[in-house]
């Protein structure tokens, strides 16, 4: 394997990492609001709380690593994708600033219930991902244009009546939602909190078939957008179809309320093998057909301290989330409300 593939593929586990963890958190923000909307947040907010209390300052970890990374070890990225992220990059990072501020207004402040501030939280919870989705919409190509003389343009009205966009973001939006609801409608079981279960497990199996329809029309918008693509995930189809059964398995197990646990696992599998699947099949590309891995790739010695570093932060960052599950996530009395956050 070289350096390039070794170094795209530790980042490409960092974004997937990002995927699971933050969809949780984005999607139980959502929630969060819908609940206050319908009157139902009473039944649900004390395990959303209890989820989010230990995990939200560590959730955008990932996503640094993966910046940081895809910068050291393709420079190029920054000059190719400075000027279309702009604008949706500075709007993650305002309603990630937003989030914040609520996060620390919840734990600190006596205005937590305030409705507008729930609206705030809620619907940042579906504009970020929103907002992140274009980076990968943008890599498909036919949203940047560079001249002769090496300019890059971007062209942000081609990216806003593209029909593939718009199915990237659907994609993205009923995602967040349906990881999010079947996390939570484990951990609300393993709380014994029937109530919240039966509210979030609705959530879970009513954003199920939505996130299959949507994944299906990413496919026919891909084979139109870029036909390359298209035929290279054909060669790996079969992690698609693995991805299709673990959904199967994880709605069925959700649906006939049987080891919530291992459901939540398929979840992950379902996501993983169609991430990974999509990601192998884009390589060698970076951005379509301008920058491919192999394009100023950083020099050796820097790629092996960078991959080094990388592996060393994921086998440092696996162990501190597995302690603060156990710590917290997964400890019976902290679960149930029984010991303080």
């Amino acid at each position: 394997m070289s350096y390039e593939v070794l170094g795209i593929s530790v980042l490409w586990v960092f974004l997937f990492g990002y995927l699971i963890v933050a969809s949780i958190d984005f999607g139980a923000g959502f929630f969060s609001y819908y609940s206050t909307v319908t009157g139902k947040r009473h039944l649900i907010q004390n395990i959303i709380e209890r989820y989010l209390s230990p995990v939200w300052e560590v959730t955008n970890v990932f996503l640094v690593f993966f910046f940081v990374g895809i910068v050291g070890f393709f420079p190029d990225t920054a000059y190719y994708y400075g000027t279309a992220l702009l604008v949706p990059g500075s709007v993650a990072i305002v309603l990630l600033a937003v989030r914040g501020a609520y996060y620390a207004f919840s734990a600190y402040g006596s205005k937590k219930n305030n409705r507008f501030y729930i609206m705030l939280y809620g619907a940042s919870g579906l504009l970020i991902p929103a907002a992140l989705s274009t980076v990968m919409t943008i890599s498909e190509g036919g949203y940047i244009a560079v001249d002769a003389n090496g300019k890059v343009s971007f062209l942000f009205s081609r990216l806003l009546t593209s029909s593939y966009s718009w199915t990237v973001v659907l994609l993205a939006l009923v995602s967040v939602l349906y990881i999010s609801a079947m996390f939570l409608s484990y951990y609300a079981n393993r709380a014994n909190d029937r109530n919240a279960f039966e509210v979030v497990r609705k959530y879970a199996l009513a954003w199920s078939g939505p996130t299959i329809l949507s994944s299906l029309l990413v496919f026919f918008a891909i084979r139109n957008h870029n036909p390359e693509h298209f035929h290279q995930m054909q060669s790996y189809a079969w992690m698609f179809v693995l991805s299709f059964a673990c959904f199967l398995i994880a709605v069925y197990l959700l649906y006939t309320r049987k080891r919530l646990g291992l459901s939540f696992i398929f979840v992950m599998l379902q996501f993983g093998f169609a991430f990974f699947g999509y990601g192998a099949a884009h390589l060698p590309y970076i951005l379509y057909p301008y920058l491919t891995i192999y394009d100023n790739f950083t020099s050796e010695p820097m790629a092996l301290a960078l991959i080094a570093v990388f592996i060393l932060g994921l086998l440092l960052l696996i162990p501190s989330l597995y302690l603060l599950m156990r710590l917290f996530l997964f400890d019976a009395k902290y679960v149930q409300g029984k010991r303080g956050k």
